[in-house]
């Protein structure tokens, strides 16, 4: 095995525009859950919901980049908003109900095949991503191994990344930002000092969203196309897995988690489809070997919780909540 293109292209992945993504939605989720104790299990939904929203608004209405931007966040806002009215005034456990059912209602719908003029049914949209790269200041070219396309979206993916860790760095210390940590202690003690706590979660719940969104547009532009089989549940827990790796009360450890989760990913395929190329492993086919590395990943991160469960840059005094 050659291990120094394994290990290239694992450090390839740690800074893909997918782990960018990654690492935006799993930093909502840490808005979401870690700093405002909302069990939120459809964050997929709203990646779907930014990555839908901006294809159809670019296709159907011919609107530029950044128009169709805003009705993507526009569109993340109103289902955050569907979704939290009727259920942030009950437990937290309604919340989870209602977002991974959310989810799944999202991907059907864009699959119903008299929306398919619109959402392009199983078969997704594709070719809406030219108002984006038509803002490529880069000329043609190698940079760092990669064309100016490529080169672009990462740029344009972790910048999008660093400006949110900051804003919500800066919310987080701020005083509605210590309202929220004390709603996720105990939101009654924080009602009885006359907080609406009712409006706090719904604006965690929008902000983590919009971070959703951006991430689904973030996810689907690299592609070129989005199709609703990239939405499914396995998204949002694979997110999860992000967050509990860095840490769910920090704003970096989310970013670390996706890196961590998409290295260790690239790491164990690479390394099980050399084997079984080499001949050292004839019980396991490729095919397999793919399912056996999110396997790996998942005794990794049961190896985690036993041993660290703040995650690797979490502090056990955020964990008291959980």
């Amino acid at each position: 095995m050659d291990f120094g293109n394994i290990f290239a292209s694992a450090l390839g992945e740690m800074f893909s525009p997918t782990t960018a993504a990654y690492a935006l939605a799993a930093l909502g989720l840490a808005v979401h859950f870690g700093y405002s104790g909302l069990l939120n299990f459809g964050q997929a939904g709203f990646m779907a919901v930014g990555a839908y929203g901006f294809a159809v608004s670019t296709l159907t209405f011919g609107v530029p980049f950044f128009v169709a931007l805003l009705i993507a966040i526009v569109c993340a806002t109103l289902f955050a908003l569907l979704l939290g009215i009727p259920t942030l005034r009950l437990r937290a456990d309604y919340l989870a109900i209602v977002t991974i059912a959310s989810a799944e209602i999202v991907r059907y719908i864009v699959t119903t095949n008299q929306l398919t003029a619109v959402t392009g049914s199983a078969n997704g949209l594709a070719a809406f991503e030219g108002g984006f790269y038509s803002m490529n200041p880069f000329p043609e070219g190698s940079y760092l191994g990669m064309n100016n396309r490529d080169f672009f979206i990462r740029i344009v993916g972790w910048g999008v990344v660093i400006i949110c860790c900051i804003l919500v760095w800066l919310l987080m210390r701020s005083p509605w930002g210590r309202v929220l940590k004390g709603i996720r202690e105990d939101e009654n003690a924080v009602r009885s000092l006359g907080k609406n706590v009712y409006a706090y979660k719904m604006q965690a719940l929008i902000i983590g969203g919009v971070l959703g969104a951006l991430a689904g547009m973030i996810f689907t532009l690299p592609r070129g196309a989005v199709q609703p089989a990239n939405y499914g549940t396995e998204l949002t827990f694979f997110l999860w897995t992000c967050l509990l790796l860095g840490g769910m009360a920090t704003v970096l450890g989310p970013v670390i988690g996706a890196m961590m989760f998409w290295v260790v990913l690239s790491l164990t395929q690479s390394i099980l489809y050399g084997l079984i190329e080499s001949g050292a492993i004839t019980w396991l086919t490729t095919a397999q070997a793919g399912q056996l590395r999110y396997i790996l990943v998942g005794v990794a991160l049961m190896l985690l919780m036993i041993f660290r469960p703040q995650g690797v840059f979490g502090n056990k005094k955020e964990l008291a909540f959980a």
